[in-house]
Order: structure tokens, then C-alpha cells, then sequence
């Protein structure tokens, strides 16, 4: 059974940090792609990053491009997710995703965990 399960959110000040992790299970990790999206109240959901895992190359999506670093695990099956300089606007609830082989940002991704709520106080 496929596993994607998101920790690691929760309250911060803005101007802070927090690193998601998203444990993966169930599916051969080193040749999906993993990717972080957020769905912010009221708002289309938005990809924000991903990781092929093949090669470890990385995408960024334009928003978070300069405050954000998506990393794997391999010994883990986890992909982290670094947040910096962090605003209420950043305020939202932040899923994984995953898909086997190479993708970018706009693929369907197939697996999907419940999400971890990152809330951001001004």
C-alpha cells in the first residue's frame, strides 16, 4: 500500500523557518518523483517544488523560488521540504505528492498524502 504521510507543520512567527518531511512507503522511492503542493483557505491549489528521484534533480515553482530546498532521503524513503523567510501569506495546508518516474511541476501526480497545516502569525 502507497504511503505518503506530511509532518512538521505547524505555528511559527513570521521571518522563521520549518522543514516539512513527507515519509514515503509502499513504492519503489528511487524512481518517483516527489513533489510538495499547499492549498491555502479560498485558493487553488499551488505546486510549489519536486524531486525526481532518479537523479535527485529539482524543480522550483516561481512563488517560493530563493526561500524554499526540497531534499531526499534515500536511506529514509523522506523528502524534506525547507521554508524560509516565512509570511502569512505562506499560511496554508501542505500536501506531497508522488508519481513514478521523471515529472515536473504540472504532472498529475498520483499519490497524494492527508497534508500538514502550516500557519503563519504575523
Amino acid at each position: 500500500e502507497v504511503q505518503l504521510v506530511e509532518s512538521g507543520g505547524g505555528l511559527v512567527q513570521a521571518g522563521g523557518s520549518l522543514r516539512l518531511s513527507c515519509a514515503a512507503s509502499g513504492f519503489p522511492f528511487d524512481v518517483y518523483t516527489v513533489a510538495w503542493f499547499r492549498q491555502a483557505p479560498g485558493k487553488e491549489r499551488e505546486a510549489i517544488s519536486c524531486i525526481r528521484n532518479s537523479d535527485g534533480s529539482t524543480v522550483y515553482g516561481d512563488s517560493v523560488k530563493g526561500r524554499v530546498t526540497i531534499s531526499s532521503d534515500y536511506s529514509k524513503n523522506t523528502v524534506y521540504l525547507e521554508i524560509n523567510s516565512l509570511s502569512p501569506e505562506d499560511t496554508a495546508v501542505y500536501y506531497c505528492a508522488a508519481s513514478s518516474g521523471d515529472w515536473d511541476l504540472s504532472a498529475w501526480y498520483i499519490y497524494w498524502g492527508l497534508g500538514t497545516q502550516v500557519t503563519v502569525s504575523a
